[in-house]
């Protein structure tokens, strides 16, 4: 067997998506001509005069996405609900404990790897556009902050809306989606105003925004149950460190070249990579068997030592109960038996999100305005480096030890270090302990973050697995949003302050995971519940 045997691609409207696909390509390369006439101006495009055929390219890449997305989307007549019901109540789809990892499974992590870095590096990518967009467009540092808040606003949307596409269609199809997603929106690159910039860097948020939850919520459903929790806590440390770096290499090799423009335009290139390497991706046998399609379900079960067993009734719910889910249905996270531990998991992300985006944010210059000066940059550079190989720590303690045990160690650690920041400024000469506080903040936090993705795919039924990751991915990102709104309104708290504020919902989720969170190591993921 080939290392990348094909998974050859089955859409319900194969016409239909290619179509679109090859519309958005050409929507897209309708753009260039213009971007490469300005070559001479150093590719300086602000108050240029849109062309027609770049205004044609717009109105056809719109077209060719929603063709595309008719694609993928799967019918509903009375014999596929048929099919539903009968294979879900007659068997479910294990990963087999002491099945063994095998090459097979190498080469999905390896791709789900990829897309992961190309996900990330996409928001990742606002950072180092900014100084030239700024420049070109002749914005303010106020009006510039618009531009990662479109973003983040896009992000939130699109981890909820990904999140119930990976049950409605398939969490293969949704990858493809997001990356025809990418392919269309790298024309913001050849954008003359700004008001597009941040049109297309919303919807460019859309895309990015369920990407993490969606392979997750994949792996999960096929890694073997004694490799995954740290298989997936190591592999969303690394993809979340691959796209930085990705990022940061194009920007160093490339934006002197071509400006920042170049940076929007590897849309393109990036979203293609994913298209192809999805051939090489199988769907989730446990939606197969959930949409009735039995035969590729068995096939990729012998693939990847995914047996067929008889469900049993286990103690917190009912077959019955998980066989009336509905696909994708968002109000069954906030019903029994899901509800109390919805609203852990979403305090918990919340509580995350407002480390990284507020406190982590501010941190800089709250540091500054504590006398440090630049040696504060130092500082972190430096945590961070020591933070880093505690990753490693994370995912034996998750895999090993106890999940929910974990997620709650570190969420606590992250309180105790913001109680301990809250009460440095009555010790500023002491550069030893800031640090230290810095390391414990960057150990913790990455962490529980590390954690929180594979955790949620763990304790939700196959019909919501999606939907549930994307919730969590969501409520993580609109804290992001909630504290860039503080920000932008000259808001930002000082460093006692921001740490105690922080520190109260962090505290907050670290009690509902306490009572209402669910062990999942060493069990299988149908037996969270």
């Amino acid at each position: 067997m080939s290392i990348l045997k094909s998974h050859p691609i089955r859409f319900y409207h194969p016409k239909a998506f290619w179509i679109g696909t090859i519309a958005i390509l050409s929507g897209v390369i309708a753009h260039i001509p213009m971007f490469l006439n300005a070559a001479d101006v150093n590719y300086q495009m602000a108050g240029m005069q849109m062309s027609g055929l770049m205004e044609a390219g717009m109105y056809v890449i719109l077209l060719g996405t929603m063709t595309a997305a008719y694609g993928l989307y799967p019918p509903s007549t009375p014999e596929s609900r048929r099919k539903k019901k009968i294979t879900i109540s007659r068997v479910c789809a294990k990963t087999l404990d002491n099945a063994p990892f095998t090459l097979m499974h190498c080469k999905l992590v390896a791709i789900l790897l990829v897309a992961l870095i190309i996900d990330i590096m996409k928001p990742v990518t606002l950072g180092f556009v900014m100084p030239g967009t700024l420049v070109e467009y002749g914005l303010s540092k106020s009006q510039i902050a618009s531009l990662p808040m479109s973003g983040l606003l896009g992000t939130v949307i699109g981890s909820f809306l990904w999140g119930y596409l990976g049950d409605v269609i398939g969490r293969r199809s949704s990858i493809l989606l997001a990356a025809l997603i990418f392919i269309g929106t790298s024309i913001c690159g050849t954008m003359p105003s700004y008001n597009w910039n941040l049109f297309m860097c919303f919807i460019m948020g859309l895309g990015a925004g369920g990407m993490f939850p969606i392979a997750f919520s994949l792996l999960a459903e096929i890694i073997p149950s004694r490799h995954r929790g740290w298989l997936i806590v190591l592999l969303g440390g690394i993809g979340t460190i691959g796209g930085y770096l990705a990022a940061s290499v194009a920007a160093t090799i490339l934006e002197p070249v071509y400006s920042w423009r170049i940076l929007w335009l590897l849309g393109l290139p990036t979203g293609l990579i994913l298209i192809i390497l999805n051939r090489y991706v199988p769907e989730s046998p446990r939606y197969l068997m959930m949409h009735g399609n039995k035969e590729e379900a068995r096939r990729v079960m012998a693939m990847f030592n995914i047996e067929l067993v008889q469900e049993v009734e286990n103690p917190r719910t009912t077959i019955e109960d998980n066989q009336n889910i509905k696909p994708g249905n968002l109000r069954k996270l906030f019903q029994e038996p899901f509800k109390k531990l919805t609203y852990g998991l979403g305090l918990y992300g919340f509580a995350w999100g407002m480390v990284n985006f507020g406190f982590l944010l501010w941190l800089p210059l709250n540091l500054r305005e504590l006398g440090m000066g630049e040696n504060s940059d130092i500082l972190l550079a430096q945590s961070a480096l020591i933070a880093f190989p505690t990753i490693l720590l994370v995912a034996w303690m998750y895999n090993k030890w106890s999940t929910k045990g974990t997620m709650i160690l570190f969420a606590m650690s992250t309180a105790l270090t913001l109680i301990g920041f809250a009460t440095i400024e009555y010790f500023p000469a002491q550069t030893w302990l800031i640090e230290l506080l810095l390391i414990s903040l960057l150990v913790s936090n990455s962490g529980a973050i590390a954690m929180l993705a594979p955790y949620t795919t763990e304790v939700y039924p196959a019909q919501i697995r999606s939907t549930g990751s994307g919730w969590t991915a969501g409520v993580s990102k609109l804290a992001g949003a909630f504290t860039l709104g503080i920000a932008f309104l000259g808001l930002t708290p000082n460093l006692t302050s921001s740490a105690l504020i922080i520190a109260i919902p962090t505290l907050l989720a670290v009690y509902l995971m306490a009572k209402d969170g669910v062990e999942t190591c060493g069990r299988e993921i149908r037996e969270a519940y």
